[in-house]
């Protein structure tokens, strides 16, 4: 049993996850797990840069997280850093604010090793479970990219593309520094195509219509399903491999999408951090599930942040 610590830092959120790892059964086993929205990713897609406040956010929480690290004793520790600091100029300021606070240095993947993680965590502890037929694709949508991965055991082919919920939210959805509120039709469908154009690149490389079940990663797919199950509070348990159908991601799609922002924050289950960017994750989603006729995504709370924590024990 190895006690490690992982760190995934995203465009839209920062997480930790301390657990021990078992190889000997494929076990991890959560000591504990946590999520802090840092938006990292604030204005990167128009300015190159990444924001001093969006800095001064995410070290704030590596901070906080450098003390349940110690607290927990965790023998080693792994911090990734995805698509927001790979885009930025000044990432090397980034680099050098984490190594300050945490010890190591942040590795800035790349979208194929960021695919291997996502499908690492998410599918080895489905692997044994017969009724889920293979392949697999994991679908990882995330603040700024999202990553396709499909495989049976392990990865097959792999593509990371430049569509994420704020990714997609600051292009089309924002008007005079806001967040449309709901967005015109018009905006809706300069994102759909920006979103099949992307799903046209991953198909160049990505078997996608050949996946028999689709498992579907992060915070966007998260909250769709906790929306679909009408959860009073977000329940990782209740979330952690339930099933949305088609239709049921087509009708919330729609209502996110022409939707208020308090409509949405209304919702029990939303993150406030997600409110604003939720309607393009979702649109994601649907957008993928409809090219490959997938009739349900499975949804997993085991993602990128598992497979990081596998590949330190």
């Amino acid at each position: 049993m190895t006690r490690v610590a992982a760190v995934d830092c995203g465009t839209n959120s920062i997480r930790l996850l301390v657990a021990d790892a078992d190889p000997a059964t494929g076990e991890l086993t959560d000591l504990d797990r946590r999520m802090t929205i840092v938006r990292l990713g604030q204005g990167v897609d128009r300015t190159g840069r990444l924001a001093p406040e969006a800095l001064q956010r995410t070290f704030a929480a590596c901070r906080e997280y450098a003390g349940i690290i110690k607290e927990h004793g965790a023998e080693r520790l792994r911090f990734v850093a995805t698509s927001a600091s790979r885009d930025a100029e000044n990432r090397d300021e980034f680099v050098r604010g984490v190594l300050d606070i945490l010890g190591v240095e942040p590795e800035v993947i790349s979208g194929d090793q960021e695919a291997e993680f996502s499908f690492t965590g998410a599918t080895k502890e489905l692997t044994g479970r017969d009724h889920l037929p293979r392949p697999f694709l994991v679908v990882d949508i995330g603040g700024g990219s999202t990553e396709f991965v499909v495989g049976d055991d392990r990865v097959r082919a792999a593509r990371s593309v430049d569509v994420g919920c704020v990714r997609m939210t600051e292009r089309h959805l924002v008007r005079d520094g806001a967040v449309s509120d709901p967005p015109s039709p018009e905006q809706i469908a300069a994102m759909r195509a920006d979103i099949e154009a992307a799903l046209d690149l991953a198909e160049e490389t990505v078997p996608l219509r050949e996946a028999r079940t689709l498992v579907g990663l992060a915070g966007s797919v998260t909250t769709v399903s906790a929306i679909a199950q009408e959860l009073p509070e977000y329940d990782s348990e209740a979330i952690h491999h339930s099933r949305v159908s088609l239709a049921r991601v087509r009708e919330i799609t729609e209502w996110l999408l022409r939707s208020t922002h308090a409509e949405r924050a209304a919702v029990p289950s939303m993150h406030p951090g997600r409110v604003d960017v939720i309607g393009a994750g979702a649109l994601v989603l649907l957008s993928i599930m409809e090219r490959i006729g997938a009739e349900e995504v499975v949804v997993s709370e085991h993602d990128i942040l598992d497979g990081i924590a596998w590949s330190v024990a």
